[in-house]
């Protein structure tokens, strides 16, 4: 699908990779941008470098997607491409996390991709085909060492937009699945050194250049955008090599095993004692 001429809508758009599909979707001459997020003054920002309208709106709720696509359509009318691109990076480890904490990352790292998709495929379908564009993980098709929540949630996110795909492909709609490494985004400045330095391994990207990623896969219909090069010789490995996999990782983990106890003890620090 071409970007110019369409109405795009991105949720966490008011920064980091969100931000940047933005600013490449106005360079790429899109007829509208419909900015989403759950952060109001960071919304403000954006509005200063992009000509974008502006939605606050928290996605783990239902009737928030709703309430996002009711509004771009009384503003701009069919929603051509929309981008659920919000997600947190929840809890460290798994032992000291809550019914809370999964719910909360579920809610935003799945449950948005979900909402949106079952209000906006049968629209789409009605008015000639449409693109959804959902924002997962390397950490989906590898793992996150650290982080249980992230790690299963952004593997569901995954399999949810293949299943669109598969499902939906055929009759107008297109699906990518973006899964970078390291961005230089909030998310990663601003987390713990030890999950820096292990995301940092096969380099920090800008924002820019994955948004540029992304609109070479909507324009060429492709499912699968990984950023980081590295990320499919890992997937062949892990799929051929199932043990060798498990027990590179294990290696890598002991790496920088001081940093990772320190953010999850419970995980970490367990010792076996003598009954």
């Amino acid at each position: 699908m071409k970007i110019k001429d369409k109405n795009i809508v991105i949720t966490g758009g008011a920064s980091g990779i969100g931000k940047a599909m933005a600013e490449s979707f106005s360079h790429h001459k899109a007829n509208s941008i419909v900015v989403v997020d759950i952060n109001e003054s960071l919304l403000n920002e954006t509005r200063k470098d992009i000509d974008a309208i502006p939605i606050v709106a928290d996605v783990s709720n239902e009737n928030e997607i709703l309430r996002i696509i009711d509004i771009a359509k009384e503003r701009v009318g069919n929603i051509d491409i929309f981008c659920s691109n919000a997600g947190i990076g929840g809890a460290p480890g798994l032992i000291n996390t809550s019914q809370e904490d999964w719910q909360t990352i579920w809610q935003v790292n799945v449950m948005s991709h979900i909402y949106a998709a079952k209000h906006l495929i049968p629209s789409m379908i009605k008015q000639g085909g449409g693109y959804l564009v959902n924002t997962a993980s390397a950490a989906g098709l590898l793992t996150q060492i650290g982080s249980a929540g992230y790690s299963v949630t952004k593997s569901a996110a995954i399999s949810f937009a293949e299943w669109l795909k598969i499902t939906y492909g055929e009759r107008g709609i297109g699906v990518s699945c973006l899964c970078p490494q390291g961005v230089s985004t909030s998310m990663v400045n601003d987390a713990p050194q030890v999950i820096k330095d292990i995301v940092s391994i096969d380099g920090i990207l800008e924002p820019s250049v994955v948004a540029e990623d992304v609109i070479k896969a909507i324009e060429n219909d492709v499912f699968l955008i990984t950023p980081h090069k590295q990320v499919m010789d890992y997937i062949k490995m892990k799929s051929t090599q199932p043990d060798t996999w498990i027990s590179a990782m294990q290696n890598l983990q002991s790496q920088f095993i001081d940093g990772i106890s320190a953010a999850a003890p419970e995980d970490y620090n367990i010792s076996q004692e003598d009954e």
